[in-house]
């Protein structure tokens, strides 16, 4: 597969089908489901779901939290200037030790290393501080924040949701809520796991009550999901790291189904890499609780070993979120479901329609046939 390019995997989307807004309602998107066998496409909702998962089936969530993490700040050239000079807008991507976060700054030419970054309160008082102790490309910048009792309660009072570039708009009191998945518990992402906002608290259950076992990973999603790859080939994308927690009830279950045959059905992709990293990290195929970083990149050719069906939002063109979609299901019947849902105008990215990607066989029943 070294001779795909990343141009291989592009497609035509008309700008009027990426979704500015969420559903009106949580739960109502609309759904294209695919035979990942036979490249088959039916047109379904969200709400059949449910019924397309079968008893003893495994599901696994990213239960992951948004945080407020697009904050404005006035800059001062040195440690003894206090007057604040032009806004500067930051994009918290992720932790990077005590006090330390990698972040992206707009604009961020001038931004020197030693220059102080002031956050104000909605009164105009500094309520945080940041020294700009690193430099890196792209505008972005080591901060070291001056201790704060609770870092991420300020974030919640003075920070932004942080909506994706191809959404037009500055983020609504709404977002606060439909930007977060209904089962987000522990913080840390600077983007949404998307394939997670379509779940409702009645979907949940009728997933539980049809037999189908629940579990939860946690993967902190960071800014390079949006990130163009600056590369030709495919072979020479490089992926940001994410950092991830098993907790010892999820391991047991994923290992419970898979010596019992089960199917694991993934949310998203960012629960693919999860469980696939951990997968190819594993000696014995036996996952053990623990938290760690990865990288993992997958593309044509990748060897699943864990997932065998995805619930999955539709991605940009020429990304690594669609390649590993296509790794799933084969480059080429992924780019004709994307084809189809062009034409039957599916809504497009974080607040857009979704995709199911089934293992099941082409004589099944269809209980959502359209």
């Amino acid at each position: 597969m070294s001779e795909l390019r990343v141009a291989d995997f592009d497609f035509l989307l008309p700008p009027e089908l990426i979704a500015q807004e969420p559903p009106r309602e949580r739960g109502q998107s609309r759904m294209l489901v695919m035979n990942r066998n036979n490249g088959a496409l039916r047109d379904a909702r969200f709400s059949d779901f449910p019924s397309l998962l079968r008893p003893g089936d495994l599901l696994v969530l990213n239960d992951s939290r948004v945080i407020p993490a697009r904050l404005y700040a006035h800059r001062t050239l040195r440690r003894d200037r206090a007057e604040p000079t032009g806004r500067i807008e930051v994009m918290l991507t992720e932790p990077a030790g005590e006090n330390q976060w990698r972040a992206l700054v707009r604009p961020g030419r001038k931004i020197a290393i030693g220059e102080i970054l002031v956050f104000p309160a909605a009164d105009g008082t500094a309520i945080l501080q940041a020294e700009v102790v690193d430099r890196g490309q792209f505008g972005e910048r080591l901060l070291r924040f001056a201790p704060a009792d609770d870092f991420f309660g300020i974030l919640e009072e003075i920070g932004h949701m942080p909506l994706p570039p191809y959404i037009h708009r500055d983020d609504a009191a709404t977002d606060r809520d439909r930007y977060q998945t209904v089962f987000a518990q522990e913080k840390g992402s600077v983007a949404a796991p998307t394939a997670g906002l379509h779940f409702t608290k009645k979907v949940l259950e009728a997933i539980t009550d049809n037999g189908v076992e629940i579990a939860r990973i946690t993967l902190h999603v960071g800014l390079g999901t949006f990130a163009p790859l600056r590369v030709d080939r495919v072979d020479e994308v490089r992926l940001h790291r994410e950092r991830y927690t098993l907790s010892d009830q999820t391991v047991d279950a994923i290992n419970r189904a898979q010596a019992e045959n089960r199917r694991i059905v993934a949310v998203g992709t960012t629960v693919v890499r999860t469980l696939e990293s951990v997968a190819l990290a594993s000696r014995d195929g036996r996952l053990l609780p623990h938290s760690g970083v990865t990288d993992i990149f997958i593309s044509p050719g990748f060897e699943f070993r864990l997932v065998r069906a995805m619930l999955t939002n539709f991605h940009l063109p020429q990304s690594s979120l669609l390649m590993l979609v296509s790794a799933f299901a084969g480059r080429e019947p992924v780019l004709e479901a994307y084809r189809h849902a062009v034409r039957a105008s599916y809504r497009f990215f974080s607040y857009g329609d979704c995709m199911y990607i089934e293992d099941k066989a082409a004589s099944s029943p269809d209980p959502c046939r359209s």
